[in-house]
């Protein structure tokens, strides 16, 4: 259970503690601990307001006192943070591995840990040569305004083109470029939302996503995905039943599943938008990571065109510092994103896409070359991980940036905080959930060198071996 507005009330937090003091006697030491887990598994969401202590004091039945207690030795260490007449809400310290403002999902910069967090490959030399080549042509733009709020026209005919060559034909004007898929959702979300409506998800999703549907005070409607996949009944009965205005989905090697949607379940999901008038939002930021060497379904908007808005990412197919995406869409779609636009910024960077041009002219070679090392990467971890832990499951995938690890108990909170002591940082698991938890899950990216995916498994066995048997689920009454 997370906080969907930003604010946790008194019962709310009693629930999520549950038996937070399993002895039988309360200390502020046993609700430092349990608040604190409670913060790295994501399930209190840095910015999360807290209630006031008097009435968490009443409501968990301990003294003011604990609880300041409790409150004070977390504020020391940047967990939580106060303000006279504001309150206190819920931080994230730099050693948890980032910084408060970041929520500890970025990268840190200072190289002191293994970064598990992020699912994202390094910058290939194939970057730096279109940086070059783009340098050459950024002269000839000087001469204009420099505003290009649909994006540049030879960028876009290169997009459309790579859409047309997947089975989908489509014209520029349908192209609209962005500052990466999180802003071209985020676009969507508020061209099409009201607070209060409904947006199917799957579970597990991607974080970011659900915290931009949450932010539009939008509501959000999970879709459990079944044996490494979709149940497309279940997805149809959701459809008709709850009438979700938006369904956000991730058909090409989801993430953290790493599921690949089959052309048969495209084409019936289609069937289901039209039939019940909901738009999808198809998250295409993971298609080009194709490690399977066969060839992908047709795009899902091939299934439901009318009904589908598609987002796609530059960040996981060359590199995430270059900060662009596009939506592809309706003609009356664009437009009306366009006319929207002017009022959270005015157009993507002129630079950056014309080295995104140069790289979609050459993309085959560079992609391929990606996929060459994202599948050493990938076999390299997989190895790790049977050696080192057996007794973990997982399927590895046709594609993507991660495994989906069962790890058997519900312990990878504590896990996290073992390996962080370690150097190695992991995902909050709590934060793919849409609601309550997969805290018998974890997601580990093969994105990062072969040498430091065997170091960093080595150390998070070391971590689980730490961290002794999980405690059993609480029973909340």
């Amino acid at each position: 259970m997370t906080s969907e507005a930003g604010r946790t009330g008194a019962n709310a937090l009693a629930r999520l503690l549950g038996n937070w003091s399993r002895d039988g006697r309360p200390s502020a030491d046993a609700l430092y601990s349990a608040l604190r887990q409670l913060v790295l598994e994501g399930q209190l969401p840095p910015g999360t307001r807290l209630p006031a202590e008097r009435e968490l004091a009443d409501r968990i039945g301990a003294s003011r006192n604990l609880v300041t207690g409790a409150l004070d030795r977390l504020r020391e260490q940047g967990f939580v943070r106060s303000r006279r007449g504001a309150g206190s809400w819920i931080g994230l310290p730099a050693t948890a591995g980032g910084t408060a403002e970041s929520g500890g999902w970025y990268p840190p910069e200072r190289g002191e840990s293994i970064n598990f967090a992020q699912a994202t490959p390094a910058a290939s030399p194939e970057v730096y040569e279109a940086f070059e080549r783009a340098s050459e042509r950024f002269t000839t733009r000087f001469h204009g305004h420099g505003y290009q709020t649909q994006g540049l026209p030879e960028l876009r005919e290169r997009i459309a083109r790579r859409f047309a060559e997947r089975g989908l034909p489509t014209d520029p004007e349908q192209i609209l470029i962005t500052n990466g898929a999180q802003h071209a959702f985020a676009l969507v979300l508020r061209t099409v939302l009201t607070p209060g409506q409904r947006v199917l998800l799957e579970h597990p999703t991607y974080p970011n996503a659900l915290e931009a549907v949450r932010g539009v005070h939008a509501r959000p409607l999970p879709v459990p995905m079944v044996d490494g996949g979709w149940d497309p009944e279940l997805l149809e009965a959701t459809l008709a039943q709850a009438a979700p205005r938006l369904a956000y989905l991730i058909p090409d090697f989801q993430n953290p599943t790493g599921a690949l949607m089959t052309a048969a379940e495209r084409e019936r999901l289609g069937h289901a938008l039209r039939r019940h008038r909901t738009t999808a939002v198809v998250d295409e930021t993971l298609v080009d990571i194709n490690l399977s060497g066969e060839p992908l379904p047709l795009p899902a908007a091939a299934f439901a065109e009318s009904q589908t808005v598609t987002v796609g990412s530059a960040s996981k197919s060359f590199w995430g510092g270059l900060r662009l995406g596009w939506i592809r869409a309706p003609h009356e779609f664009v437009q009306r994103i366009v006319v929207g636009r002017a009022a959270i910024d005015l157009g993507s960077p002129v630079f950056e896409q014309l080295v995104l041009s140069e790289l979609l002219d050459d993309a085959d070679r560079t992609l391929d070359r990606q996929r060459t090392r994202l599948l050493h990467q990938r076999d390299r971890l997989v190895a790790a991980l049977r050696e080192l832990r057996p007794q973990w499951t997982f399927t590895p995938p046709g594609g993507g940036l991660s495994l989906w690890c069962h790890i058997g108990s519900r312990r990878a909170g504590r896990l996290a905080v073992a390996a962080e002591q370690r150097g190695v940082r992991l995902a909050s698991s709590g934060r793919f959930a849409v609601e309550g938890e997969f805290d018998d899950r974890l997601r580990l990216p093969y994105s990062l060198p072969e040498e430091t995916l065997r170091r960093a498994v080595e150390l998070i066995a070391e971590a689980d071996d730490s961290i002794g048997p999980a405690h059993p689920p609480d029973l909340v009454t």
